[in-house]
């Protein structure tokens, strides 16, 4: 049981770095409350399962080539910009309880969800740190308590996601109209200055 719950603290771990993710979730949550903000990081929750299980079937060395780390970043630019722009175009907008109830919280999956899964950083992460959990977990335990470590891993993520849903919503709740849009601003700015480093990055592998 101490191990199982070693594994959970690696996955709270591993979600708790700020990124763009947690940057456009605590905005979700800012914007539109707990459970908005719950369901789009279940959306990268989906994703970093997906990226957990091409770790473990050995897909990783297709990403390996410039082609797709090239493709990769530009994705990810694309992605995060977008989403950036669009939190500072409704940083102001702040919506009531009434207005919530009408948007699509399939649509706070899918923007979490393809948020996650365009980031390259995400790839690498997941291929470095699940990669050598992988190693370790073989060889101590064997092949057989992998499912059971990985799905612990998974667990400590989602709590994660919980905690970030909670404290969003509750900044919702604590602070001014005024701050609430500040703080929508500065994440829209923060997602657009990761759009344009994963920019760089691809255009630093274009000229290798």
């Amino acid at each position: 049981m101490s191990v199982f719950l070693s594994y959970i603290f690696l996955g709270l771990s591993l979600a708790a770095p700020i990124g763009p993710v947690n940057a456009a979730q605590l905005d979700k949550g800012i914007r539109k409350g707990f459970l908005h903000a719950w369901i789009f990081g279940l959306g990268a929750v989906a994703a970093d399962a997906i990226y957990m299980m091409v770790v473990y079937l050995g897909v990783v060395r297709f990403l390996d080539t410039p082609f797709m780390q090239t493709f990769l970043w530009l994705f990810g630019c694309f992605v995060l910009t977008y989403t950036g722009i669009e939190s500072l175009l409704k940083a102001g907008q702040i919506e009531t309880d009434s207005k919530r109830r009408d948007d699509s919280h399939f649509k706070s999956f899918l923007s979490g969800f393809f948020m996650s899964i365009s980031n390259p950083l995400t790839i690498l992460f997941w291929l470095g740190i699940y990669g050598s959990v992988l190693a370790k977990t073989a060889s101590s335990y064997g092949t057989s308590q992998l499912a059971l470590y990985s799905t612990a891993i998974l667990i400590g993520i989602l709590t994660w996601d919980i905690t970030m849903a909670s404290v969003a919503s509750g900044f919702r709740r604590m602070l001014t109209a005024k701050l609430l849009t500040a703080i929508s601003l500065f994440s829209g700015l923060s997602l657009i200055a990761f759009g344009f480093y994963f920019g760089l990055q691809a255009v630093k592998v274009l000229v290798q």
